[in-house]
């Protein structure tokens, strides 16, 4: 039974990027559903633009290599919190930092529940002995349980995404476009597993370039990521680099503003996606039976490495393990398909 009187949620997810928006559709929707609660997000600094439009949610920057770091610092970080009148503690990301946080808040009986990771179904999803290969829970039915154990039940129906953002003025000569789609391609990823070989993608941007259709936007991050993609830039009059040119925040908006994200299975889907953009994944030794497909986009839009030829695919839930000879699995997945992927996707949207 939900209290009718007003609750302070502490939420906890420290990382990574994609994992932090996907808990966007959940908490807008709670804050719909239940207005009268108020959310802190513990994450890391980097984050907080990604909640900065939702109402009655604030960000407490976790500052885990600095004072926070080790048990003294969860400690302060524990006290620093107490401060804020928390009343239950909604952990995301079941980790060693936040399961200390949990026996401290143990001395307040603050209600404190984490999150179900399906540890086991997915080690057995990724076993080459499994004997059913079949969709686990998704991570936003994850997350929403925590808050149903809460008292805060919440529905798929009832998550939301965030509104299209308004374009700073700095960012204005991405978005000038004239009569063209506006398209984004985020073609990296932390695991090399699960990212599209560089000379496919190429020939993908290429394709696109040529029809004069699109104008094309790229993100990435870190300096080689940037000079790769600041390379394309010069070699494709239709195509601009975003990365490394404006903050997090900005680059938020341009994401917002984009008709399509092309991306891996990495944050940047899951940025689009959170915005309700039109998302199209590749995917290599993952797969989406994990759980971590972009919000609310269609089946078809994950665009899978061929298990005929590769039986052992999802070999990793995060794309840092594989077999010998699945260093290649994405190359299964060509060009054209992904082109015909974009464009279909584009004509039933219209």
């Amino acid at each position: 039974m939900v209290s009718n009187s007003p609750k302070h949620i502490l939420v906890i997810r420290l990382s990574a990027m994609g994992d932090v928006a996907m808990t966007v559709p959940v908490i807008l929707g709670v804050c719909k559903k239940y207005p009268t609660v108020k959310i802190t997000i513990l994450t890391k600094p980097f984050m907080a633009p990604i909640f900065s439009d939702i109402p009655n949610v604030s960000v407490f920057n976790a500052d885990v290599k600095g004072k926070h770091k080790g048990v003294l610092g969860l400690w302060r970080l524990y006290q620093e919190l107490l401060n804020l009148r928390i009343d239950i503690v909604a952990d995301l990301h079941h980790v060693l930092r936040s399961t200390i946080l949990k026996q401290f808040f143990r001395f307040k009986s603050i209600p404190f529940v984490q999150l179900d990771k399906g540890r086991q179904e997915k080690k057995n999803l990724i076993s080459p002995r499994t004997l059913k290969f079949v969709p686990l829970k998704t991570t936003f039915k994850r997350y929403s349980e925590v808050f149903e154990k809460l008292g805060y039940p919440i529905s798929f129906e009832e998550m939301d995404v965030l509104s299209q953002k308004p374009i700073p003025k700095q960012c204005a000569l991405f978005i000038d476009k004239g009569e063209q789609i506006l398209i984004g391609i985020a073609p990296f990823a932390a695991f090399k597993g699960k990212m599209y070989p560089l000379e496919l993608m190429i020939e993908v941007v290429n394709q696109l370039n040529n029809t004069n259709k699109y104008r094309i936007i790229l993100f990435g991050g870190g300096q080689k990521e940037i000079d790769i993609l600041n390379t394309w830039e010069r070699q494709f009059e239709n195509v601009f680099n975003a990365a490394g040119k404006f903050s997090f925040s900005d680059e938020l908006s341009l994401i917002s503003n984009v008709k399509l994200m092309l991306a891996m299975d990495s944050g940047n889907a899951h940025l689009a996606a959170m915005f309700g953009v039109l998302t199209i994944t590749l995917w290599g030794v993952t797969h989406p039976y994990a759980g971590f497909s972009p919000y609310n986009q269609p089946e078809g839009n994950c665009l899978l490495s061929d298990r005929d030829e590769y039986p052992l695919i999802p070999t990793s839930i995060y794309g840092n393990k594989y077999p010998d000879g699945y260093d290649k699995v994405m190359q299964t997945i060509k060009p054209d398909t992904v082109i015909k992927k974009i464009t279909d996707v584009l004509k039933t949207s219209v």
